[in-house]
């Protein structure tokens, strides 16, 4: 079941990618007869330039209204990682929407969570990013959202980059998180209690 936090509007931009996540709820909220808008960032890589495309397309046949940005600044010390989520959220900005909503998902929290804890102070990832950024389906996991793209028959591109281990959340996610899982089975049971007990 896709579980939500706080409540969303009627009118809202979504952060899509043209992944799972961000198809799964641009889908779901329109069901729920939303008004949305999308809104692409293009990291300048060859997926995302294949991706613009998809949720161009995509956009067009469902006559919504599309914003794009792309990579403007420079890496300098930063990760790539780092780079390509400060620029992006500086798109974010420069839309001056009131409502805009990424699909950041439990599993998303899951790793978050392990990442920081390694690092000696345990964070989730927080509800809302400044006061428009909204972070709505945090409760919601990663298989809930593949059932639903697959029962509704909704398509969306795999971005080849999410296997590349040499970024640390991949890492987590492809090396690490099997072998937590098997240490404890409950960990989203658990982050997803920690979820309800700060933000619900």
């Amino acid at each position: 079941m896709i579980r939500i936090i706080g409540k969303i509007p009627n009118n809202v931009v979504v952060a899509c990618s043209g992944g799972l996540d961000s198809m799964a709820v641009t889908h779901f909220l329109k069901e729920g007869r939303r008004n949305i808008r999308l809104a692409y960032f293009n990291h300048d890589t060859a997926h995302s330039h294949s991706a613009e495309k998809f949720v161009e397309s995509y956009a067009e046949t469902q006559n919504l209204d599309l914003f794009v940005g792309r990579v403007k600044g420079r890496k300098g010390k930063r990760s790539m990682e780092e780079f390509w989520r400060d620029e992006r959220y500086n798109f974010f900005d420069r839309l001056q929407s009131n409502f805009i909503l990424t699909c950041h998902h439990l599993d998303d929290c899951v790793e978050t969570w392990v990442m920081s804890s390694l690092h000696g102070n345990s964070k989730l990832i927080p509800y809302k990013r400044a006061p428009n950024i909204h972070r709505p389906f945090l409760m919601t996991s990663r298989k809930v959202f593949r059932d639903y793209v697959d029962s509704k028959g909704v398509s969306w591109l795999e971005d080849p980059s999410n296997s590349r281990l040499e970024y640390m959340r991949n890492h987590v996610r492809h090396a690490m998180m099997p072998h937590i899982l098997k240490v404890n089975p409950g960990i989203r049971t658990m982050i997803r209690k920690k979820l309800i007990e700060t933000y619900l």
